[in-house]
């Protein structure tokens, strides 16, 4: 429902805004929608941004990459069982304090590597991913829920450019310290404890970090309105364990209304795909291509490929001298072309790692042979970039609240951790490169195609958007606007009576 200055019983829409004058200046910078969304994007920085860099140097920084794809495999199954049916109730009850819960538990991995650098006890390293995966569903949803519902309409793909920079950031350079602290290894197949160490120290910072992120009633968008009301119940509170069991009933019959919305169900595909190509880039490319050294600049040059990725796409997203459905189709439209250069370039290389018949054999010590290999790793960074900005700038187009960004992202999430997690099985498995390669090709063709009716179907935020009024949890669930659109489109059909 709209607010306006003739609705006494809503109040008007200054009523929204922060009373400026009783604030602080400090309390202003810190409350307002774009300082808590860098805030979280540092949280991101320092926790999966220091996985990424793990998982970037291919197999988790060690020889045998069977037990991180392992590990691998359990964290993104957990993570799409627990995406919408845990983490998402969840965050219905704590809100965006839900990241707290999430944060540890990437410490709690990277601790598990080190551990296994002396036991080998890959049982453990395996049962830290399952665990991850679940913090990892909590951070996701919330970051999420920021990113998307926190910016006015025209400032989404800036939101998801500043985040992708920040959090990408955090991937490279810990890429860098693992580059530094195993420089000297060439022949070594496993990084130092150190590099495990400095990770989890960073970490920890991280999780530190998320106790600053505050409520979402109490952020200020850029125009001076909250985000979402300020509470206001006098309802006695239930038991903790009741609110979350109604909490996930009524998010169930919430996840059946998506057949209302089918814009997300093209989307569905795209979402899947989202982190397919992980497994081989990291593993396969990197993981059996290069010596550990080149592994680590090769990680830190992938992630921050994605600094400008995210970037590029994010500018794309916000053109000003085109409408959004405009945007959507530009956007579509330079993912499709881009991915598949890019992976032309990949079939390339592939013909050519299969010919040298060895492995771990590229350092960067031979500029000569390096470059090549090198930039295609690049590129594949940017091309993750590319693509899960446009879903994420795709799923941005279709909420502004919080709670409904936060469903969005769960459906996000999950889909993109049953289709890691077949893709790390694989990998696991020992598939041949050239079958993984293959599969990566059809799924980018495939999935951006099933995503073009959902490109068509995109339209402009309405003035109430614009403004950045507050939204009903009914107006902006999924398919309300389809529905109030075929109403208007009715009762223009049906003829006014003459007096």
């Amino acid at each position: 429902m709209s607010l306006s200055n003739d609705d006494p019983e809503s109040g008007s829409r200054d009523m929204v805004a922060a009373p400026k004058s009783q604030r602080s200046g400090f309390y202003r910078w810190y409350a307002s929608a774009w300082t808590q969304t860098i805030i979280v994007s540092f949280c991101c920085f320092c926790l999966p941004g220091m996985y990424n860099a793990i998982s970037g140097m291919g197999g988790s920084g060690q020889l045998d990459p069977t037990v991180g794809a392992n590990a691998s495999v359990a964290l993104l199954s957990v993570g799409a069982a627990t995406g919408l049916l845990v983490a998402q109730p969840v965050f219905d009850i704590f809100g965006i304090r839900t990241i707290i819960l999430g944060g540890w538990t990437y410490a709690l991995y990277t601790g598990s590597l080190l551990c296994y650098n002396h036991t080998h006890n890959g049982a453990f390293v395996i049962a830290s991913g399952a665990i991850l995966g679940l913090g990892a569903s909590f951070l996701w949803v919330c970051q999420g829920a920021i990113m998307l519902s926190y910016p006015l309409p025209n400032k989404k793909g800036l939101s998801i450019m500043v985040f992708w920079i920040i959090f990408n950031f955090g991937g490279m350079i810990g890429s860098f310290i693992s580059l530094g602290l195993n420089y000297n290894r060439i022949k070594a197949g496993t990084v130092n404890d150190g590099t495990y160490v400095a990770f989890m120290v960073i970490m920890i910072i991280g999780w530190v970090l998320c106790f600053f992120l505050l409520p979402s009633e109490k952020v200020i968008r850029s125009n001076g309105t909250h985000v979402v009301p300020i509470r206001h119940s006098d309802e006695e509170p239930m038991h903790w364990w009741q609110n979350f069991t109604q909490t996930a009933k009524r998010e169930f019959f919430h996840m059946l209304k998506l057949k209302d919305e089918p814009r997300i169900l093209f989307l569905l595909p795209l979402c899947f795909a989202a982190n397919w190509f992980y497994s081989y880039q990291q593993n396969i490319v990197n993981g059996k291509s290069f010596t550990l050294r080149a592994r680590s600049l090769n990680s830190a040059l992938y992630w921050g490929a994605q600094m400008f990725g995210g970037a590029a796409i994010g500018l794309i997203c916000d053109m000003p001298w085109f409408t959004r459905p405009r945007r959507a189709l530009c956007a579509w439209a330079f993912v499709f072309v881009m991915g598949n250069v890019i992976m032309g370039g990949g079939l390339a290389y592939e013909n050519w790692f299969e010919a040298q018949d060895k492995l771990n054999f590229i350092d960067f010590s031979d500029g000569k042979l390096y470059v090549g290999p090198a930039f295609l790793y690049i590129f594949y960074g940017m091309l993750d970039a590319f693509w899960q900005g446009f879903a994420y700038w795709m799923l941005g187009a279709l909420c502004n609240t919080p709670k409904e960004a936060a469903r969005f992202v769960g459906v996000y999430k999950s889909m993109q951790c049953v289709g890691g997690a077949v893709a790390y099985r694989l990998t696991a498995n020992h598939l041949a490169a050239r079958k993984q390669f293959i599969s990566n090709w059809v799924i980018i063709v495939a999935a951006l195609i099933c995503a073009l009716p959902a490109v068509f179907m995109i339209t402009e935020p309405t003035d109430m958007e614009k403004r950045g009024e507050f939204v009903s949890d009914e107006d902006d669930s999924p398919g309300a606007k389809n529905k109030i659109a075929h109403q208007h489109m009715h009762e223009k059909d049906v003829p006014t009576m003459q007096h």
